[in-house]
């Protein structure tokens, strides 16, 4: 899916991560905390999510409030996750600039080595985000232009308000 947030001044930004689980909390994701979006998410706890099937002519855009998932859920999540990928986490100073990719590769190699045999520690700076829906909008294609756009609101006192909007 998609993510954007933006800073505090609201200064955009979006990229593309794992969709890791929705319910009636929200919609899951991982990252580490201290990357750009987990920077952009401190300051500015909203965010917005696309998920597009080109194939079936069909998206879902949703918006609302951002929150960190439990240290349990992250920890749960993160030793769930191949090996290389729990490395490759640990070792990764997300969004900084680094000096070479064999810098990055000789610190997974590093790590690989210390803790072979053993559990890999949940990084300090990495965990998961649940986005909670205030706006859910489902879009359907449809020829000539006339695509189908229902838009769902959460209510204040429960429930949704759901409206069609034209394409």
């Amino acid at each position: 899916m998609t993510i954007a947030t933006s800073t505090r001044s609201g200064e955009p930004s979006a990229r593309m991560v794992l969709l890791r689980g929705f319910d009636e909390r929200g919609f899951g994701f991982f990252t580490n905390y201290e990357s750009q979006k987990g920077r952009e998410l401190a300051e500015n706890p909203r965010a917005a999510l696309v998920v597009y099937w080109p194939k079936l002519g069909r998206q879902v855009r949703i918006s609302g409030a951002v929150t960190k998932q439990s240290a349990e859920e992250s920890i749960r999540y993160f030793h769930n996750r191949p090996l290389a990928s729990q490395l490759s986490a640990l070792a990764s100073p997300q969004s900084e600039v680094i000096a070479s990719r064999q810098v990055l590769e000789d610190s997974v190699k590093a790590l690989a080595a210390k803790f072979e045999g053993s559990a890999v520690p949940l990084p300090r700076n990495w965990g998961g985000y649940r986005l909670i829906p205030q706006i859910i909008e489902f879009w359907l294609h449809r020829d000539n232009r006339l695509h189908d756009r229902l838009r769902y609101t959460r209510q204040a006192k429960g429930g949704w308000r759901i409206e069609r909007l034209a394409p």
